[in-house]
């Protein structure tokens, strides 16, 4: 056996690979469940009146877009997410925080009662979106720009990746990691102008 030293990680390293070893046992915990689901429950909704995955995240960014005084209705929010889904979001310049959906929620709630926000409502729009879908699971890459209105701050442009599942009852976010602040050459082709 070879001796070698432990590796130090800096916390953003540490972070990091935290991060995706949280959304990796999410992952597999959503796998698990769709299984014993799929065992469980009758056949659903038929395949052809299921929304699109990429259907289903552009009314994720309608619902938490908002005008003042008119918050999103957070239960329509939590119907487009797998119950045991992990979201992994970019809080920081070097660090993530990792959600469940309700921590995910209780996180944007307490985004829109800032009073700023309250007095100006939230827009996230979508600039590009690409999505792979293989058979009950897809892939959604969308480039966003957030922004409060009347800001002075300019729209915050960003990235997110969903993984979604096909369940009886229509897709579902399983997974999703963001990121921030990302220069447009470092896009992938896809997502850029």
């Amino acid at each position: 056996m070879l001796n070698v030293a432990p590796i130090e990680l800096r916390e953003e390293e540490y972070m990091h690979r935290a991060g995706w070893a949280f959304l990796l046992a999410g992952l597999l915990a959503v796998a698990g469940t769709a299984d014993s689901l799929s065992a469980q429950q009758p056949a659903g909704l038929p395949a052809d009146s299921i929304p699109a995955p990429e259907a289903v995240i552009r009314e994720l960014y309608g619902l938490v877009s908002w005008e003042p005084g008119s918050p999103p209705n957070w239960d329509d929010v939590r119907a487009l997410f797998h119950e045991q889904a992990v979201i992994v979001l970019r809080t920081g310049r070097n660090a993530t925080s990792v959600f469940d959906v309700d921590g995910f929620l209780n996180d944007f709630i307490t985004f829109a009662d800032r009073p700023d926000v309250q007095q100006s409502g939230f827009s996230e729009t979508i600039l590009r979106i690409h999505t792979t879908v293989i058979r009950d699971m897809a892939q959604v890459w969308v480039r966003y720009a957030a922004h409060i209105p009347g800001s002075p701050r300019p729209p915050q442009e960003g990235v997110d990746f969903f993984l979604m599942i096909r369940q009886p009852d229509g897709w579902k976010v399983a997974a999703v990691t963001n990121e921030a602040l990302i220069p447009p050459e470092q896009l992938p082709a896809v997502l850029r102008d």
